[in-house]
């Protein structure tokens, strides 16, 4: 059964790629009218996690980030699927770094590199990065319990040269290339939730108690990393930009939970300019922070 939904996923990249993504995106908006007024996906999950993220906006303003929301995430749906099979030159075209040389330029020194993303804009698009450098980079993820969607993000993402790097190996990659003297540029998306045994972090994030995964600031401390943090910037349908943001060049220097604390702050900053590209339908806050 596994194999049979790969391959159902890759003959719908095919069928994708026989017209332009500009005449996919009428698929999507079609898509965005089943799941946002028929099937209603997730609309409770969507609806509290504004409610509580946002108490001090109206409801018609809620409201209105809730259709944009539904709308970006079925244009990210078909974007992902149209990624599996887009040219090298397609994909430099609609995907721009705006400052590369800051990871570069340590890169260039030997120093390794942590950056930090949200489930914000299409996270899936930047993966191809190793298209404007030879450094090594990699694509940290969690294994999906689905095999065949396991499968497919898994060669989606190593598509340019990206190699993806699951989050239980981690450490000790890193620490082996750091050990060797190799130069890595390693993107760890922090935004997921912690399973309940694995909190080691509270905060408050976009007005909520939040526990924080913490593994890239273990791994970046450890190996003493430079740490970015970046922000993609939807410039309209199908084109983006990534500008990086400086956290710490030594990362082995900072506090306990410092780097973790700064990049949640970084990302709660741009939700909230642009709370539609972020993806309120993931149940971020089940777990339910303890008493004192």
């Amino acid at each position: 059964m596994d194999k049979i939904g790969y391959y159902i996923l890759r003959g719908t990249t095919w069928l994708i790629h026989l017209f332009p993504l500009c005449l996919n995106y009428l698929f999507s908006d079609f898509l965005f009218f089943f799941t946002y007024f028929v099937i209603r996906y997730r609309r409770n999950v969507v609806r509290l996690n504004l409610l509580n993220s946002f108490p001090e906006k109206s409801k018609e303003e809620r409201k209105q980030i809730e259709r944009k929301f539904y709308r970006h995430l079925c244009d990210t749906f078909i974007e992902t699927l149209y990624y599996d099979r887009i040219s090298f030159e397609e994909s430099k075209e609609r995907v721009k770094f705006l400052n590369p040389e800051l990871p570069i330029s340590y890169l260039d020194q030997g120093r390794p590199v942590v950056v930090y993303l949200g489930h914000y804009n299409n996270w899936e698009w930047f993966v191809n990065w190793p298209l404007f450098t030879n450094h090594r980079f990699y694509a940290v993820y969690k294994k999906l319990r689905n095999k065949a969607f396991g499968q497919f993000y898994y060669r989606l993402r190593a598509r340019f040269g990206a190699v993806p790097l699951e989050r239980a190996a981690t450490f000790r990659q890193l620490m082996e290339d750091t050990q060797k003297g190799i130069p890595t540029f390693s993107a760890f998306i922090f935004d997921q939730t912690p399973r309940i045994n694995e909190i080691q972090y509270w905060t408050t994030f976009l007005n909520q108690d939040t526990a924080v995964l913490v593994g890239a600031e273990k791994v970046a401390r450890k190996i003493d990393a430079v740490v970015v943090a970046a922000h993609p910037i939807k410039v309209r349908r199908g084109y983006y930009e990534v500008e990086y943001f400086l956290i710490t060049e030594n990362a082995k220097e900072t506090a306990k939970f410092e780097i973790t604390e700064q990049c949640t702050r970084f990302l709660e900053k741009i939700i909230r300019e642009k709370p539609e590209y972020w993806l309120w339908s993931h149940k971020r806050w089940k777990h339910k922070r303890p008493k004192e």
